[in-house]
């Protein structure tokens, strides 16, 4: 438990491996206990460090559906939550205002309507969510006031946001400071896991990556997970009004923001030690597990909460990747974390491939204002990454790709790991989190580390990393070449840790 407390603090430090290996106080049998059949797994041996590191959920490979389409992700949720009987969980960023997203929404009345027993809980951000006069949280007003105690709605406010700046940043702006982006989509004991918000160009044709996981454990976690956050979230009443829980005492925008800090990280921590030991302990008596072929590893970061946990494991399994082995990122939004790229150039030794949108892919281009800047303003980042890598002598060993497809927008992110002499990946990274600065500091991310040992889930995984890199073209002559404008340059050395 003690390296489980260590990820969970105010600053990011560098771990090495012999911490990771030697600070929990596991013997040869909790280890075995832990890793369910996991270290016994060919050529996954090299992986085991990360049941030190986070919560596991042993399964087998068919229990897991990978979603290629953005239709077929709407279709999933529009299915799954007609057929709800237990409870909904539904995290993201923002519920659009479209005629898709309406449809959504009515799924989920009549759902209600025929399911007296069947719960609906919402987290979502507040400064995008009550963006604008229609928004996300006048489409969800009528399910709370037909439905009462069935819904529960949440409103997740930075405590970054206060005081004159919560006054007088207007909206957008004020999204700078920190928002909930985390994508878990929960329908009975069935998990979503994604980096897709609930809005039409996600449901149609901006690409992401979404999973879907049947097991009722891991559900459990992430619905246990997300009423934890909606603890110290804004409740959001029939009459419109926004609250504190029942169970919390501080506004997120008033009072000491060290206190609440304080008060919502020792609510997520202690519940994700808890669940740690509970898993220790059920693992001494249910053998189970040791029929499994894959195991996931929720990783949580709330880097403005003083939690830094999804960003240890991402940062050890770069350094970790072992000679002979490749390793393929990808990235809606590049502006990856200096500690990334660093350990990227000098500690990883897999063959990199790095893929992100071209500038006609970005959501960003052809926007009014300084946001139109946005895609020039990735491809600095990234020309500045592979010029520092040519420094180095180690382009040969990182490769850059661009996604572009007409009438398309780009949002995927995640990585795909592979073994030396695999075709087929062993381990992926999928969800919320974009690998830049504001994933690790300033929003509220999640994704899953999924690693297996089951072929067919492999070849799924690896049919889904090649969808994405067939719509990409290698970038490195055209990511130098590109002119970035001045004023770019100059907001870019500013203002790089907030987008």
């Amino acid at each position: 438990m003690f390296y489980l407390r260590r990820l969970f603090t105010q600053e990011l430090c560098p771990v090495s491996q012999s911490d990771l290996l030697g600070c929990l106080p596991h013997s040869p049998h909790q280890l075995q206990l832990l890793c369910g059949g996991f270290a016994g797994a060919p050529g996954l041996d090299s992986l085991t460090w990360l049941h030190n590191l986070a919560p596991c959920f042993p399964l087998r490979g068919e229990q897991i559906q990978v979603i290629h389409e953005p239709q077929h992700f709407y279709q999933t949720l529009m299915q799954r939550s007609s057929q709800a009987k237990k409870r909904i969980v539904l995290a993201s960023l923002y519920l659009g205002t479209g005629k898709l997203e309406h449809s959504l929404v009515q799924t989920l009345r009549r759902s209600l309507q025929a399911e007296s027993s069947l719960r609906l809980n919402v987290l979502l951000d507040f400064t995008r969510g009550t963006r604008g006069v229609a928004n996300s949280k006048t489409m969800l007003l009528p399910l709370l006031r037909e439905f009462g105690n069935q819904v529960q709605f949440s409103l997740y406010h930075t405590p970054d946001l206060r005081g004159m700046t919560k006054r007088l940043a207007p909206p957008r702006w004020n999204e700078l400071l920190g928002l909930q982006h985390m994508k878990v989509y929960l329908i009975d004991d069935a998990v979503i896991i994604s980096g897709a918000n609930l809005s039409n160009d996600y449901f149609t044709n901006r690409q992401d990556r979404y999973i879907l996981i049947e097991d009722k454990p891991l559900a459990d976690f992430y619905a246990q997970f997300i009423e934890r956050v909606q603890e110290f979230s804004l409740a959001v009443s029939a009459d419109s009004t926004e609250g504190l829980h029942s169970s919390w005492r501080i506004l997120p925008y008033e009072g000491t923001k060290e206190q609440f800090i304080k008060l919502a990280k020792e609510r997520i921590t202690n519940f994700v030690q808890e669940v740690y030991q509970r898993q220790l302990q059920l693992r001494a008596t249910d053998s189970s597990s040791s029929k499994a072929d894959t195991w996931i590893f929720p990783l949580l970061e709330m880097g403005q909460l003083g939690i830094h946990h999804d960003s240890v494991v991402t940062k050890q399994l770069l350094s970790n990747c072992i000679a002979g082995s490749r390793l393929k990122l990808a990235t809606g939004y590049f502006n990856l974390t200096q500690e990334y790229m660093d350990t990227i150039t000098h500690k990883c030794l897999a063959q990199c491939s790095i893929l992100m949108a071209h500038p006609n892919a970005n959501g960003f281009q052809g926007a009014k204002g300084p946001a139109g800047g946005i895609p020039a303003a990735y491809t600095l980042i990234a020309k500045s990454f592979y010029e520092s890598l040519v420094r180095r002598q180690q382009e040969h060993r990182v490769n850059f790709f661009e996604y572009e497809q007409p009438g398309w927008t780009y949002h995927a992110k995640g990585l795909w790991y592979y073994l030396p002499e695999t075709p087929l990946p062993s381990l992926t990274l999928i969800g919320s989190s974009n690998f830049g600065e504001r994933s690790v500091n300033r929003d509220l991310e999640t994704q899953v580390c999924l690693v297996t040992d089951n072929k067919d889930l492999r070849q799924r995984l690896q049919a889904e990393a090649d969808r994405l890199y067939d719509k990409s073209t290698t970038a490195e002559r055209q990511i130098v070449q590109r002119q970035v404008p001045r004023w770019v340059q100059a907001v870019v050395r500013i203002f790089r840790n907030f987008f």
